[in-house]
């Protein structure tokens, strides 16, 4: 991954504020609150300032910044603002410390108009009306809450650099797999969970973006396994899913390999050649020439020939959140095309209750010129 100092991390996140600022100012906005909690999670916190979590971000509309943090030195070493405040200064109360840091707006010249997180429950929006009654607050769905999720669609510099290094290591994971398959080393689901769980920390990850689903064939005609994994077999003969990301700095890869071992049915050998075939299809379109309601018609007309049906979306977008705006599915608007920046997953999938499940699954970034394919998952054959 490319080298960034921490002045031109700074940089970024301070154009990243400045952005979301300006459409306070424009919409006359004074000020706007965005709270990451175990009550509701808001990757903007993060987004905006670095910080990994549990923390309120009140943003002016000049952009000044303050991240009020639970975690004051993890804060300190980690995150980016323009003034910090420790959570615990007001008792872990949310209101209060909302109400403290907005009773200093006048520094910024702002207006008395609030954005609150739409988020809130409605019985805590009317506790932050009842203590914020000098301001003119708001709590809305068309709001710069949804803006800030529309810049994220489409990444940055740095945030494509970060997820190209998760890319790069569930790749290296996934040859290591496939030697531990040969070798016998990795026999069952748990055996390729904890290898999956060992590899990313050893590789400076944070985490896996999210419970890896190992199924054999007995378990792999569910889109996700449950539970997640087990003791059982992995792979077994048949038809065997993995499905796991990793995390480097906040971003997630996404990536499904299938193992395909021993002798398989004409029927088997169906499901793989028509998720392959729709995997292929599909990344054609996968290119701001093209809709994303496209990519997703594509793949299920080229099942519809086939009398299949792909019971999920074509993909999704990947980000700071394993599962992000857009979807590629049928249900997208019909004119929202694929942009440069973008990171979506590609990953078509066939279960059968019998003959077991398919999936491949990769990330791809959306350029200028067309796509590049940053994770390298494969249908891999056993023997």
């Amino acid at each position: 991954m490319k080298e960034y100092t921490q002045d031109e991390i700074r940089t970024i996140y301070e154009m990243r504020r400045s952005q979301v600022a300006l459409y306070l100012f424009k919409n006359e906005i004074g000020a706007a609150v965005f709270i990451d909690s175990e009550e509701h999670r808001d990757p903007t916190v993060r987004y905006l300032t670095g910080h990994n979590g549990d923390a309120i971000v009140v943003l002016f509309s000049d952009s000044y910044t303050y991240l009020i943090a639970w975690d004051e030195n993890l804060a300190k070493k980690n995150a980016f603002y323009d003034k910090l405040v420790p959570y615990t200064r007001y008792k872990n109360r949310e209101i209060d410390a909302v109400k403290a840091i907005l009773n200093v707006g006048y520094t910024h010249g702002v207006n008395s108009k609030v954005e609150l997180p739409p988020y809130l429950t409605y019985p805590n929006y009317l506790k932050f009306i009842d203590a914020l009654n000098n301001y003119d607050c708001r709590c809305k769905e068309e709001s710069v809450h949804k803006y800030a999720v529309e810049c994220r669609v489409c990444k940055d510099e740095y945030e494509i650099e970060c997820i190209r290094e998760a890319a790069r290591i569930g790749d290296l994971i996934v040859d290591k797999i496939e030697k531990g398959i040969k070798d016998g080393s990795i026999k069952t689901e748990t055996d390729v969970a904890l290898f999956i769980e060992r590899e990313c920390r050893e590789h400076g990850c944070e985490g896996t973006g999210f419970d890896t689903l190992a199924a054999g064939p007995t378990r792999s005609f569910a889109i996700h396994a449950f539970p997640n994994y087990t003791n059982a077999p992995w792979p077994a003969k048949g038809l065997s899913i993995l499905d796991f990301g990793v995390v480097y700095k906040g971003y997630t890869s996404d990536q499904t390999i299938t193992i395909a071992k021993g002798r398989l049915s004409q029927d088997q050998k169906k499901l793989l050649e028509l998720v392959q075939k729709a995997y292929n299809e599909c990344l054609k379109v996968y290119t701001p020439d093209h809709t994303i309601y496209e990519a997703a018609k594509r793949a299920d007309y080229i099942f519809a020939q086939a009398k299949c049906k792909m019971p999920h979306g074509l993909g999704h977008g990947i980000g700071l959140e394993i599962h992000e705006y857009p979807r590629v599915s049928t249900k997208t608007p019909t004119d929202l095309q694929f942009k440069p920046g973008m990171v979506l997953t590609l990953e078509p999938g066939l279960y059968d209750e019998t003959l077991g499940g398919v999936r491949l699954e990769n990330d791809v970034l959306i350029t200028e010129k067309g796509n590049e394919v940053i994770t390298h998952s494969r249908i891999i054959y056993i023997k």
